[in-house]
């Protein structure tokens, strides 16, 4: 008896904003102490951002995950001892080593012994980590996976610097994807050219103790704008055309949430109505890895999003990094 294909397939979504909000305005007030200039409109030309939020003092990349994890396994409505593959997108993990992942796992107190790590391919994080995964499944190495974006950007931002400190914001979204028999992940393409690395990078390490270089995010932005424009598009066809489908039949679009102007760009290049585009970055700013699993999950939880329905996500980020999947949600 032939054995069915195995697909991977989304069971539920989650999300989670720490509480502080941090409106241009107030953003605005915090750089005048440092004696830099900008002001709600500057911001909201150049990145259409309104506000964002910055975690806590005492809150972890970690606690974000946990917070967007148990939403998503409420969502899905599985034991958290089901999962037995656990990982987390973020380039600002709790630590230099464990994992963040693992202490995810700690935190959610899986006993399974489940495998858990971490990928780091900054804003594209969560397309490596959810094609990844669906590999995994599809291989029938696992079955139930717990995949995360989560991000703490608020703690490498210069804020002397305001073309990069405006743009980026904390937050953490979870996807719970399973086997199943029905398609759901029907195609992703991955991509990365590391000679351009320097134009987004947070040039800086540790060495005996103490950070050598410099921890802070470094973005030379035109260079980015005219990477992510170039690649956002050809990506998105590519993994549409493993999928066999056309841009049409896309019901939601997804991209990653790091400028208005690069994702209507996008949008427009698919001939995609801007209306079938989510968007979230005015409220969210750039969550990094965190941006495209928490613009999904506000989106089914509003309804916008309905079973069946075709989903594009899509992302660019430092490495330089590109990926994108096709969801049948």
């Amino acid at each position: 008896m032939a054995q069915s294909t195995i697909y991977s397939r989304v069971l539920g979504t989650g999300s989670y904003l720490p509480a502080n909000r941090v409106t241009n305005q107030d953003l605005a007030d915090r750089l005048a102490e440092h004696g830099v200039e900008t002001s709600d409109e500057w911001i909201v030309a150049r990145t259409g951002i309104h506000a964002r939020h910055f975690a806590a003092p005492d809150q972890t990349t970690s606690d974000l995950a946990l917070a967007a994890s148990l939403r998503a396994i409420e969502a899905a409505d599985i034991d958290p001892q089901s999962i037995d593959l656990i990982v987390v997108a973020t380039s600002t993990p709790d630590f230099v080593f464990p994992s963040t992942a693992c202490l995810l796992q700690n935190k959610l107190q899986i006993k399974n012994n489940g495998a858990a790590f971490d990928v780091q391919a900054v804003c594209s994080g969560f397309a490596y980590a959810l094609a990844t995964v669906d590999a995994l499944i599809r291989s029938g190495q696992h079955r139930t996976a717990l995949v995360v974006g989560a991000e703490t950007f608020s703690r490498i931002l210069d804020f002397d610097d305001r073309t990069t400190c405006v743009l980026f914001g904390d937050g953490a979204g979870a996807v719970i994807l399973s086997a199943s028999e029905e398609p759901g992940v029907l195609a992703s393409a991955l991509h990365a050219d590391g000679s351009h690395a320097d134009i987004l990078c947070v040039p800086g390490h540790v060495n005996g103790g103490a950070v050598a270089g410099n921890a802070f995010l470094h973005m030379d932005g035109q260079a980015v704008f005219k990477l992510a424009v170039h690649v956002l598009e050809k990506v998105a066809v590519e993994a549409l055309e493993k999928a066999h489908l056309s841009p049409d039949q896309v019901d939601w679009l997804i991209p990653h949430q790091a400028n208005i102007r690069i994702m209507t760009s996008t949008c427009r290049k698919l001939r995609l109505p801007l209306e079938r585009m989510v968007v979230t970055v005015g409220e969210h700013g750039n969550t990094s890895a965190a941006s495209i699993p928490l613009a999904l999950d506000l989106a089914v939880r509003d309804g916008r999003i309905k079973r069946g329905q075709t989903v594009l996500i899509e992302g660019v980020g430092g490495g330089f990094t590109w990926g994108a999947s096709v969801i049948r949600y």
